[in-house]
């Protein structure tokens, strides 16, 4: 929308300065500030002081110079247009004709402030605007950047640190799929101009491909430093040629003014829009997987799209920001006619807490529908924060399940995995073993005492000898519900969160009862023995459980006859709290669960 910024008697900077926006980091035509709006100090709205717009990439607030005022004083634009030139003491030439135009457009201003205006004048600001602004190069083509890009990852390795990073549990990639995505590590900043200079001499262009600009003594370099290595991670479009390229950095990067909690940027784009003739990113869009694929998910995140792909043999598109969609349009566009009918959402599980990631959520769904396809939205278990998180805990569970498979008869009946008729089936094995390493009585885990009363009595006898070492722990599990609220600020939190979000205790009346029910356990299991029991049955989905997958955020009540006993679950533990069941929802009836 225009609003003949050229006409006004101040420019988005002074806006900025009138309302004590940080400065970040500053562009050719733009400055990063920290959003006074999600109050994220990363420093992600970009303010245009060419066009006079301003954006946050975070939660995706924007609009011109007199929204800005506007929405963080809670007033119109022209009431903002009147309380701006009172504030820089300046008489717009035109009146007030600012209330009869819309607020958002591009151009420069003009205006000159009175000699005793606080502020210095325009002037002096577009020198020191002059002195900053750095000429920026053409975009090459799509062509172009690829062969760059595809020459420069044949010339750089990855290191054994690196490699070892993705083959940890935390990835869980083997060699062979490493080799196949092409992760390189990032050179050190002496290599730049040699690698520059190679790719030249290959017949290769640098100017206009992200990352690479000239020096001031004319030659050209790529923008790797010590500060920013870490693993490269190409991005590539779905017609297979590489856009972009993504940084995994080994230390996040940090302001100094950030809380101590604030974990910082761990991912930038390789980009050189600071240096002279170089070019922005431009936050590409990467696709992996079958571009004719009839489902195709959406999620945030180069390095977790990839995982996610090779985990679930899925097609995965990522974006970098759950706000940053615009991109997503033309790649719809071209999912259509390919014969893509589904998209499906899979954005961290933090979108039912933090609104602006629920914000850019909902976005998929508009331009999926305006393509013609359906989306749907993926939920997973809320303990694990990615979909990439995710699929790895499957793989692991696998594994505990084989685990439990491997425990005695004994060992199973106690903690209630099994009836008392599994006896036989052990024996059965016991007997077909090829090398019996150990005695039937230890195989079965029994005592002389207890297998001897087996003989001799039958399984009843046993039966009540095993009985008498356990004890039946009845629970009930209550989870947040979003029936009425899409985010809970709290949600998937622990209890820092919850405080933080005004509560002194689980808020009841935003929670439904989801399971009733009991566990079977040794006599010496303790509390905290029971619920980890509980997490990690519950944790991953079930047929007859109408909840989620148990994560942070749960309450779990704990009870007998004689007394009741409630625990929030935090990330990693479970914290005694109060609780007041009486103002929960009950549970739904299964008439109700498949309506």
């Amino acid at each position: 929308m225009d609003s003949y910024p050229q006409d006004f008697p101040f420019g988005i900077m002074d806006v900025v300065e009138l309302l004590h926006l940080h400065i970040r980091r500053r562009q050719a035509n733009s400055v990063y500030v920290d959003c006074p709006f999600c109050n994220d100090r990363r420093g992600k709205m970009n303010v245009n002081f060419i066009k006079n717009v301003w954006r946050c990439n975070y939660c995706d607030e924007h609009g011109g110079m007199l929204a800005l005022y506007a929405k963080l004083n809670n007033t119109t634009n022209s009431d903002a247009y009147r309380e701006i030139c009172d504030i820089l003491q300046t008489d717009p030439p035109w009146g007030y004709e600012a209330e009869n135009k819309q607020d958002g457009g591009t151009g420069d201003s003009t205006w000159e402030p009175r000699s005793d205006s606080p502020l210095p004048s325009r002037t002096e600001q577009a020198i020191a605007y002059d002195l900053e602004e750095v000429s920026q190069s053409q975009r090459a083509s799509n062509q172009e950047i690829h062969q760059t890009y595809s020459m420069l990852f044949e010339m750089l390795s990855l290191s054994n640190r690196h490699r070892q990073h993705l083959k940890s549990p935390k990835r869980g990639l083997t060699d062979e799929q490493i080799n196949s995505l092409g992760y390189k590590s990032t050179p050190p900043a002496f290599l730049c101009r040699s690698l520059t200079e190679q790719l030249l001499a290959k017949g290769c262009t640098v100017q206009g491909v992200p990352g690479f600009y000239q020096l001031e003594n004319g030659d050209w370099s790529v923008k790797f430093t010590k500060k920013t290595s870490g693993i490269l991670i190409p991005a590539r479009g779905i017609d297979g040629l590489i856009h972009g390229a993504q940084i995994l950095l080994d230390v996040p990067i940090k302001d100094k003014n950030d809380p101590p909690e604030k974990k910082g940027n761990k991912y930038i784009w390789l980009s050189s829009s600071t240096k002279r003739l170089g070019v922005t990113s431009g936050s590409p869009v990467h696709f992996v997987g079958n571009p004719f694929a009839r489902t195709v998910y959406v999620t945030e995140g180069l390095l977790k799209a990839d995982i996610a792909h090779l985990l679930m043999n899925r097609s995965f598109v990522a974006i970098a920001g759950a706000n940053n969609v615009s991109q997503l349009k033309l790649l719809f566009v071209l999912l259509a006619q390919n014969g893509t009918e589904l998209i499906v959402e899979a954005h961290d599980m933090d979108k039912y807490s933090n609104k602006a990631i629920s914000k850019g959520a909902s976005k998929i769904y508009l331009i999926a529908q305006e393509h013609g396809m359906d989306c749907r939205r993926l939920t997973w278990n809320p303990n694990y924060k990615g979909v990439d998180d995710w699929q790895l805990a499957l793989r692991r569970q696998e594994m505990q399940s084989k685990i439990e498979e491997s425990m005695n008869f004994k060992k199973r009946y106690l903690y209630g995995l099994c009836d008392m008729m599994d006896i036989g089936r052990c024996i059965e094995i016991w007997n077909g073993l090829a090398e019996r390493n150990v005695s039937l009585v230890s195989y079965l885990g029994l005592t002389e005492d207890e297998y001897s009363s087996y003989l001799q009595n039958g399984p009843e006898e046993l039966k009540l000898l095993l009985n008498a070492q356990r004890q039946q722990r009845c629970f009930r599990i209550y989870q947040l519900n979003f029936d009425t609220e899409s985010t809970i600020p709290f949600a998937f939190m622990g209890l820092e969160a919850m405080y933080k979000a005004g509560f002194q205790q689980p808020p009841a009346a935003k929670y439904r009862m989801v399971c009733e029910s009991s566990m079977y356990a040794p006599l010496e299991q303790t509390d905290g023995e029971i619920l980890d029991r509980i997490y990690t049955k519950y944790n991953t989905p079930m047929e007859d459980f109408q909840g989620r997958c148990l994560a942070a955020s749960d309450v779990i009540e704990l009870y007998d006859e004689e007394q009741r006993l409630y625990f929030y679950r935090e990330p990693d533990a479970y914290t005694p709290v109060r609780f007041s069941p009486a103002f929960a929802k009950p549970m739904l009836e299964r008439q109700d669960m498949n309506e």
